[in-house]
């Protein structure tokens, strides 16, 4: 769920809970649910809003109360949501989503003054090439705003930002819903990885004949689309067999630095991987199309100050990156 610049007036133990003289749900017990929701854990909502244990406890047993069902429920896995609070969820981060929207354009957005929370579905090595030059350049700035990321199912995307459960999602994203928006940010090719002292790298390295007699480590990565290899590669009837196959990226430098595998990646994953381990990255034997990597948002956001802030920020972070790399080469 989206954190965001608290609302006004501020979460506080003595404040925490329903009106007594109302039946209207006391604004701030919203972000408690969204916590809750969050974290699924009264300890880690508590310190996201700002609160002791006891005050949390306190405002969940409220909460509770006004909606008579136990809304999270202790389970191994942590406090997990009940089939009422999923229920609630969606209404409840809307109606978020538009006070804190209205509060902002009343007040303007400081990215310096800002404690808002940006939520992110990125992958694992969307995280490596993305989170690096973001986190910088919020430090360059001075802003106070903080970054959370999370990694879903390609399914779920849409209707997390249609929500407001997250503000964008960054990746390549074909299968992504018409229903959001997008920008590119940069466009990306498809290369070869391996341990940097790997025999195909002798006399006149990776050719294709050597692609499809090597061992190959397959990456399924939830929330990613990249299928353009497999599918081209079938179409042109080149087989590969897989050795291993993962559902992380970050594991490939470890494997590789230790065997003869051999990876295809995206190349800013490559260019990742090689600061981990002594790698070398190799262009395909065959010609795979480029993709575009692109920011993602929905249009129910598209005018939001603080929305509107990050996209810009991403865009113009992505494009300078860009433009470099064009420089250099």
């Amino acid at each position: 769920m989206i954190r965001g610049a608290r609302l006004r007036p501020a979460v506080s133990e003595q404040r925490v809970g329903l009106d007594p003289e109302q039946a209207l749900l006391d604004l701030n017990l919203l972000l408690v649910f969204e916590a809750m929701l969050l974290h699924q854990n009264v300890t880690a909502a508590a310190a996201h809003n700002g609160l002791t244990q006891s005050a949390m406890s306190n405002a969940l047993g409220r909460l509770r109360r006004h909606y008579d069902d136990p809304l999270f429920v202790n389970t191994r896995s942590g406090m997990l949501p009940t089939p009422r609070a999923l229920e609630l969820a969606r209404p409840l981060t809307r109606a978020l989503t538009l006070v804190r929207t209205a509060d902002q354009r009343d007040k303007g957005f400081d990215p310096e003054q800002s404690k808002r929370t940006y939520r992110f579905h990125m992958t694992d090595i969307g995280e490596m090439v993305f989170l690096p030059p973001l986190v910088k350049r919020l430090d360059e700035i001075g802003a106070s705003v903080k970054v959370e990321t999370t990694q879903l199912a390609s399914s779920e995307i849409a209707e997390r930002l249609e929500s407001g459960e997250i503000d964008f999602a960054a990746g390549y994203l074909p299968s992504l819903s018409k229903s959001v928006e997008q920008a590119p940010l940069f466009r990306e090719t498809y290369v070869c990885v391996t341990r940097r002292s790997h025999p195909v790298g002798r006399d006149g390295g990776l050719t294709l004949e050597k692609f499809q007699a090597g061992s190959h480590v397959l990456i399924e990565s939830m929330g990613s689309d990249h299928k353009n290899v497999e599918r081209k590669l079938a179409e042109q009837g080149i087989k590969r067999e897989f050795a291993l196959r993962v559902p992380h990226y970050l594991v490939i430098p470890m494997i590789l630095s230790g065997t003869d595998y051999i990876v295809t990646v995206p190349r800013r994953a490559a260019e990742a991987f090689a600061t981990l381990a002594p790698m070398r990255i190799h262009p395909m034997p065959i010609a795979i199309p480029s993709f575009d990597v692109s920011l993602f948002w929905h249009p129910r956001f598209r005018e939001d100050p603080p929305i509107e802030w990050m996209r810009n920020l991403m865009v113009e972070l992505f494009k300078d990156a860009r433009q470099l790399k064009a420089k250099r080469s």
